[in-house]
């Protein structure tokens, strides 16, 4: 898959190349993600992100007009990500829940995402998609959340 990673800091790139083992195209970018910095998108399946970048509607709409199908945040929140929007325009979400938190933890459950995506499956506990399927199901029940 053709991806961007935004917001990287120097400790993550090492980490996230050798996790990525040149399966993917991957462009590594220190720059956060906003309307000025999208033209790195263009071309672009998938975009990663930190916390740190606010993903809003407009943020979003423009993702998806430059062919952005698909958006990891390298965090376990997603706060910073209109979800329902998200969904609205067609544009799969996925974090990284895993409890290991080190640089190396959160790059290879990047790329694991990256990987199930490429197979044309889910991402499993990592998907963040506001629709209803087995997978949001089930982490509702695990997080304690009933309706």
């Amino acid at each position: 898959m053709k991806a961007v990673a935004y917001n990287i800091k120097d400790y993550e790139k090492e980490s996230l190349a050798i996790a990525n083992g040149k399966v993917h195209d991957l462009t590594l970018i220190s720059n956060s993600l906003n309307l000025h910095t999208i033209h790195y998108a263009h071309g672009k399946e998938v975009v990663i992100v930190s916390e740190d970048d606010r993903l809003d509607g407009d943020l979003l709409e423009e993702l998806q007009r430059v062919g952005v199908q698909k958006i990891v945040t390298r965090s376990i929140t997603t706060d910073h990500i209109d979800l329902h929007r998200a969904y609205d325009l067609g544009i799969q979400i996925a974090n990284t829940p895993y409890a290991d938190r080190t640089p190396k933890g959160i790059a290879e459950q990047t790329i694991r995402n990256l990987n199930l995506w490429g197979s044309g499956k889910c991402v499993g506990q990592a998907c963040c998609c506001v629709k209803e399927c087995n997978v949001a199901n089930a982490n509702q029940i695990k997080n304690g959340a009933t309706e």
